[in-house]
């Protein structure tokens, strides 16, 4: 990528505020069909075993402190979740308390309730863990919940089975369920899919040759014997604290940790707004951000999330090339689908072959998009 076209890319961003994060590609600077509010480029991966890291690094940024994370608004009380039918604490601008029990109707497996009782709008991402209630759960869809916004019923997926019994209020997990699960979902929005792929470990099919392949490292009955632990209750959560695996995920994270800093430590100008990753030769998952700083708070879950899918997939030999994560970046022209809420937020997916990328746009306190996945699914 020349100074000339990246200079090109920027003025086009700083014009064109409110559309999609820009995708750079080889020589030829092919430009995609969406507005460009940001520059950026990819720099070559950070390899370890079968996983591949291409970190996604931009010379402008977005100021997004005027957002919440949903890890962060839970340890500080500015969100509360709780199970449907339960009782939810709010408080008027003059500080006396409401309780409020919303919706009517007892818990649900694939519902929860949150209330936003903070000063900034919340960011929920699909995949991400909250640990609690009758069992934990999982955000099924991207979304922004508005300072002040009613209780919202919150579209969940169960990843614990066998527990049904104790509190009714959840606290942040700071985990993110890794990509098999993730896409199952934010594309499939199936409870079914979401269970199997827990337990599968990856739901990634065997590419031909693969039969070569060293065996995963985490095998399905590792992941049964973590997950299962002690008592009648199967939790996600298990895979990331438990040595049931036979593997030191730790370890893996930490080394891939230290090759990513140490790669991107000399980027002068530029901060890393994202990542591709890729297992093997296959590109399989993008995230990206409006800003570094956005990116930081989300990178140290989903990393450990690459990590586990990296340890259930194959250990392949082969790494994918900075051109094929280049392709992997191309917007897609297939089906879409938009959802909103004025002045809140808009959500679109396009679906294209085995490809899918969902953006979520924030349209206030600024108009951005705050996060870019794509995934290569897996069926």
């Amino acid at each position: 990528m020349d100074r000339e076209t990246l200079l090109t890319l920027g003025v086009l961003g700083l014009a064109s505020l409110g559309g999609c994060l820009a995708t750079v590609f080889a020589a030829g600077g092919q430009k995609p069909d969406r507005p460009i509010p940001n520059a950026w480029r990819l720099v070559e991966p950070v390899t370890y075993e079968n996983l591949s890291v291409f970190p996604v690094v931009s010379h402008q940024g977005v100021e997004t402190t005027g957002f919440v994370t949903l890890d962060e608004a839970l340890a500080s009380c500015d969100a509360v979740v709780t199970e449907q039918g339960g009782d939810i604490i709010r408080r008027t601008r003059d500080g006396r308390p409401i309780r409020d029990s919303y919706p009517v109707g007892g818990p649900s497996v694939n519902q929860l309730v949150l209330i936003n009782r903070g000063s900034k709008p919340l960011v929920l991402l699909a995949g991400e863990l909250v640990s609690g209630g009758k069992h934990d759960r999982v955000i099924a869809k991207d979304r922004i919940v508005a300072p002040g916004a009613p209780p919202l019923p919150l579209d969940v997926f169960c990843v614990e089975h066998g527990r049904w019994s104790s509190g009714s209020q959840f606290a942040a997990a700071k985990v993110m369920v890794h990509p098999s699960v993730r896409e199952k979902a934010a594309v499939d929005q199936k409870q079914t899919e979401v269970w199997a792929a827990v337990r599968s470990g990856t739901t990634a099919k065997a590419a031909p040759g693969a039969a070569t392949a060293a065996p995963p490292r985490i095998s399905m009955e590792n992941i049964d014997a973590a997950i299962a632990g002690e008592g009648r209750t199967e939790s996600y959560a298990k895979l990331y604290q438990s040595r049931s695996v036979g593997v030191p995920i730790e370890s893996f994270v930490e080394e891939v940790q230290r090759r990513f800093a140490r790669a991107t430590s000399n980027l002068k100008a530029e901060h890393v707004v994202g990542v591709v990753v890729a297992y093997g030769g296959e590109v399989a998952w993008s995230d990206i951000f409006a800003s570094p700083a956005l990116f930081e708070r989300y990178w140290p879950k989903l990393l450990r999330s690459y990590v586990v899918e990296a340890l259930a997939r194959p250990q392949l030999k082969e790494h994918a090339s900075l051109d094929d994560a280049r392709e992997f970046l191309r917007p897609l022209q297939g089906r879409e689908n938009v959802e909103s809420e004025p002045g809140v937020y808009r959500w679109r997916q396009v679906t294209q072959g085995h490809y899918a990328e969902i953006e979520l746009e924030a349209l206030r306190p600024i108009s951005v998009t705050l996060h870019r996945l794509k995934i290569h699914r897996t069926s």
